[in-house]
């Protein structure tokens, strides 16, 4: 009979952005030291994804093991632009250090850190040989930005065979079907229904349920969703991002929501598009002039 998976919980609030509730029942008796190193890994990573950035700085010192470093890392890369250059170049002498470059949380965090510089095959260079779910899962999420649903697809395929019913490969499976549109929509929609069922409700799952409803064309659900999800954290990337997108296409000034993500993200895509577009207008309002 196989031992109990004392770290399930944790790894579903986490995977499902349930950051606080991971934080809170992270204090799980009888751990193994490797199971000990991934749990405080999962939890420093939710106070990344809550933007706790320097208290994980400050809590991880030089004596940690490799996966807790490689998350530090992550943490002061996100901290602040004068950071990354420096964490990117120590991320890469890490990886070239034959000890411990083929650590799968540093292959991990590699990974998330090129996907945030957009270069995306030096991501895949050291998340496509896999072996963990949330390897795979990153892959997917590089194949779908790269526009190569195909490849996505047999991700999944690999994952399916590890772990049909892993939460990880449910909501990968979600992405994939999100991407390829259609008739996959509503299939999508489903797994994200589920875990609304199953699990806390969170910021990710109503999102997930919210793009489902905007491809369907249901955009009054859609907004109901994504006002819930704005009531969880009000500074959410994707949650404002996809308020602006829902408005518009409910005849709503989307203003608001723009300007909110602008201030709190101002590296995002869509404030990029946006100040182009803006940018693009001047020009055009210049030579009419």
């Amino acid at each position: 009979m196989a031992a109990p998976d004392l770290l399930f919980g944790l790894r579903n609030n986490f995977y499902l952005g349930a950051y606080q509730a991971a934080i809170n029942n992270s204090d799980i008796p009888n751990l193994s030291s490797d199971d000990s190193i991934e749990r405080d890994c999962l939890v420093h990573r939710s106070y990344i994804a809550l933007g706790s950035y320097q208290l994980v700085i400050n809590e991880i010192d030089s004596s940690a093991a490799t996966p807790l470093q490689a998350v530090k890392l992550l943490a002061l890369y996100l901290s602040s632009p004068e950071n990354k250059e420096t964490t990117v170049s120590s991320l890469k002498e890490w990886l070239g250090d034959s000890a411990i470059g083929n650590n799968p949380i540093l292959r991990l965090i590699a990974g998330i850190v090129f996907v945030h510089e957009q270069d995306y095959n030096e991501a895949l260079k050291h998340t496509h040989p896999g072996g963990t779910m949330e390897l795979h899962a990153l892959n997917i999420q590089i194949f779908l930005k790269m526009h190569r649903s195909d490849y996505a697809e047999k991700q999944l395929k690999i994952m399916q065979q590890m772990d049909e019913d892993h939460t990880l490969t449910q909501l990968a499976n979600a992405w994939l079907n999100l991407a390829v549109g259609g008739s996959k929509i509503q299939e999508a929609y489903l797994i994200f229904q589920d875990f609304s069922e199953k699990y806390q409700m969170t910021g990710l799952i109503l999102n997930g349920k919210a793009v489902c409803c905007m491809h369907m064309g249901h955009f009054d659900e859609a907004e109901s969703l994504l006002l819930e999800a704005l009531n969880k954290d009000a500074k959410d990337p994707e949650t404002l991002a996809n308020l602006v997108v829902c408005s518009l296409h409910l005849g709503k000034q989307p203003s608001r929501y723009l300007s909110q993500l602008k201030l709190s993200h101002p590296d995002h895509v869509l404030v990029k598009r946006a100040a182009g577009a803006e940018e693009a207008f001047d020009r055009a309002v210049q030579t009419i002039a």
